[in-house]
């Protein structure tokens, strides 16, 4: 994967100076998402529930930053940056306008513009109420050493699945799946939670089929290999064996492994977001 040198995004914000102290309420669809993703990547139960108590204080100071995680900070801001000239294209293309998101960079926990508190142990996510990706970097480690997804290539699938919730948001797909909360059951629910991240996986390859041509970054084909990989390994099927021993589909919210690799490829196969329509696949219903 070729990278350096590339443009760097400048909607990012650096937060890993910050620390937040108290608690902050997970409010709203977005908090339950967050709480949803920290179950599924074994977060503490009660630790989480203890989060939704309110009031927070919010102190700033001096970071320090190894040489190691300035080059992965390079390396983000760069395959953000990349997401953002691919989507735009895309979206050119189709007569539509691009706005992008914001990425931000954290350590332990931060407050959201609408999703509550993010905090590390709940992995990467994207918040729909402020358009922003909040990534905590140590979580590039935990790909590398509990998921065993290796190679720059795996944080790069994980910016580009966020970014692809951010892609549904622009289409109103993920309002669209919030608004159903409502009025479906649990299992009902979920299976629409599975279908929303499988078209972030989907879209994730879209980014991957178009970065070469259209992106200062520049894809061989061991990275896909390692996207595939990197989508394989945070299924709801080895995520759930690894925390509670045993599989429960009816509370998969993010698809099996085999689904997040299949969903990943056809993205990256054909390039092209209107073959990513999760919701009338039959395989899914």
């Amino acid at each position: 994967m070729r990278w350096k040198g590339g443009r760097q995004s400048d909607n990012f914000e650096d937060r890993r100076g910050m620390s937040s102290g108290g608690k902050l309420a997970l409010g709203g669809v977005g908090g339950i998402i967050v709480l949803i993703v920290g179950l599924l990547l074994g977060g503490d139960p009660q630790q989480m529930l203890e989060q939704l108590q309110t009031g927070t204080q919010t102190t700033e100071g001096p970071v320090e930053i190894s040489a190691e995680e300035a080059e992965l900070t390079e390396f983000v801001k760069v395959v953000h940056a990349s997401t953002e000239d691919v989507w735009q294209t895309i979206f050119r293309s189709q007569g539509q306008e691009f706005r992008p998101n914001t990425l931000v960079l954290y350590r332990d926990q931060t407050p959201t513009d609408g999703c509550g508190m993010g905090a590390s142990a709940y992995g990467p996510f994207y918040c729909p109420a402020d358009e922003k990706v909040y990534i905590d970097l140590s979580f590039n480690d935990e790909l590398h050493e509990r998921f065993g997804a290796t190679g720059d290539f795996a944080m790069a699938y994980v910016l580009a699945h966020e970014v692809g919730h951010h892609i549904q948001k622009l289409t109103g797909a993920m309002d669209q799946v919030n608004a159903a909360r409502q009025r479906l059951s649990e299992v009902q629910y979920n299976k629409l939670q599975v279908m929303l991240e499988l078209q972030a996986d989907f879209y994730a390859g879209v980014w991957a089929h178009h970065s070469n041509k259209n992106s200062d970054v520049y894809l061989e084909y061991d990275d896909i290999r390692e996207g595939m990989e990197a989508a394989a390994a945070v299924g709801d099927d080895r995520l759930q064996m690894q925390s509670q021993g045993h599989v429960v589909p009816e509370a998969f919210t993010h698809g099996t492994s085999e689904q997040r690799a299949y969903w990943f490829k056809k993205g990256f196969d054909t390039g092209d977001m209107q073959q990513g329509d999760t919701f009338t696949d039959p395989s899914l219903q």
